[in-house]
């Protein structure tokens, strides 16, 4: 399977009418998400963060930006969000100004590899939404997580390709088209969260509603087949069509499933 553009184009593009109306069938309500996270979903991560005006909150991989200036908007909290695509930080950066949350949400490129550039206890939370799969030194990430923040504080993190069951090389393969990713098997992630330091409060599984939003995705897409190829190019339109199929298939029969980590910095 030959590699297929999410990222880049999708934030490139992000204020195209076509890809608003797509965002707006697969997730109910548009608040600029590019994941598998509904607005729903979101706010029940929230809530578990406890966040409010005074709170400082860390978004790891916020891509576009639309996820931490909701948060922004609905709780008071300033917001920092990191990525290491510049596009995507670039378009968050935009939309802050534009909705006058500027100096309340901020937004870096920022590769998450390398130490984060923080002080300790910098930070009451931590959200990551379906980014940790494309982490490959996940130890050293939960470790800097503990780092900056506070005693006491909280982090929630979804990975959504948790291996669950068998799945072929080709599923492997095409899931995997559009980055860098880490399957890892049940336990990794529990195992990983313990050793740095951190405290695992509970998980959720979250496959079943992936599922139900890659399913929405792929129709919203392939009802407006001839707009985003010509946006995007019928390459790019016929691989993220066959991504979202087989996300759809695996994560619905829980062969990759998602899972909800709720964790915090013991005090």
């Amino acid at each position: 399977m030959p590699p297929v553009d999410l990222y880049d184009s999708t934030y490139g593009h992000f204020h195209e009418d076509v890809l608003a109306l797509v965002r707006a069938e697969t997730y109910g309500t548009d608040i600029g998400q590019s994941g598998w996270t509904t607005v729903e979903e979101y706010g029940e991560f929230i809530e578990w963060l406890g966040l409010a005006g005074p709170h400082h909150a860390l978004d790891v991989g916020c891509g576009s930006g639309g996820p931490a200036l909701h948060l922004a908007r609905l709780t008071g909290a300033r917001v920092t969000g990191i990525d290491i695509n510049a596009d995507g930080i670039a378009t968050a950066a935009r939309q802050a100004a534009d909705g006058g949350l500027a100096e309340q949400a901020t937004f870096r490129v920022v590769d998450v590899d390398a130490a984060l550039p923080f002080d300790a206890d910098s930070f009451d939370a931590i959200i990551s939404m379906d980014a940790m799969c494309h982490m490959p030194l996940r130890p050293h990430v939960l470790e800097e997580w503990r780092r900056v923040l506070k005693p006491g504080g909280r982090a929630v993190f979804t990975d959504p390709v948790v291996v669950t069951g068998p799945v072929s090389s080709v599923e492997i393969a095409v899931r995997s088209s559009i980055g860098r990713f880490l399957f890892v098997p049940p336990g990794a992630n529990e195992q990983f969260i313990v050793r740095a330091g951190l405290r695992l409060v509970r998980a959720a599984d979250l496959s079943v509603q992936g599922a139900g939003m890659a399913r929405r995705w792929h129709a919203a897409r392939a009802s407006r087949r001839e707009a985003l190829i010509a946006l995007e190019g019928e390459e790019r339109f016929a691989g993220l069509q066959a991504f979202l199929d087989v996300v759809q298939r695996v994560m619905g029969e829980r062969r990759l499933s998602r899972i909800a980590y709720f964790v915090d910095r013991p005090a």
